[in-house]
């Protein structure tokens, strides 16, 4: 009786609570996040001036899709926004423009997309610049799961 309780618990809180798709969380053994060496807060702080490195080539751009096993506007890019090749580690939090720290992340088609992901970057950065968060405890939420680090420090699901 205990066990049924149990397994229509969980099917009940599965169909209600809200939850990440497969596409909306990087592959942890192909994207566990690559910072930069010897980068510090106050190196990013107050603006990270990363224009200059916001340049992935894209051969390796292409390589990350492949190693997801799709091409650009395929599989869960295949949304109306496509996907951006997104470092989850920002460059404004001291990533890597690192294979490792790249992957192919939907614009749309999910609530946890590339533009609610750039509203968490935005907010980290922030309080890494304002001492409220390690430049090092930003990175480890952000490369951990971006959508439990986005419930923290936001605080709400974006839907």
């Amino acid at each position: 009786m205990v066990k049924h309780l149990t397994i229509a618990a969980l099917l009940v809180l599965s169909l209600t609570a809200p939850f990440a798709a497969a596409a909306d969380l990087p592959d942890p053994n192909l994207t566990p996040g690559v910072v930069r060496p010897d980068v510090t807060a106050a190196d990013l702080c107050p603006i990270a001036h990363t224009p200059a490195l916001r340049n992935v080539p894209q051969s390796e751009k292409m390589a990350v899709y492949r190693s997801y096993g799709i091409l650009p506007h395929q599989g869960y890019c295949a949304v109306d926004q496509g996907c951006e090749v997104d470092h989850l580690i920002s460059l404004e939090l001291g990533g890597a423009n690192d294979q490792g720290n790249l992957w192919p992340e939907p614009y749309s088609g999910t609530p946890w997309n590339a533009h609610v992901k750039d509203k968490l970057e935005n907010k980290l950065h922030a309080l890494v610049c304002a001492g409220a968060v390690s430049l090092s405890d930003a990175q480890h939420a952000i490369a951990t799961d971006w959508i439990a680090a986005y419930r923290q420090y936001i605080g709400s699901d974006p839907y």
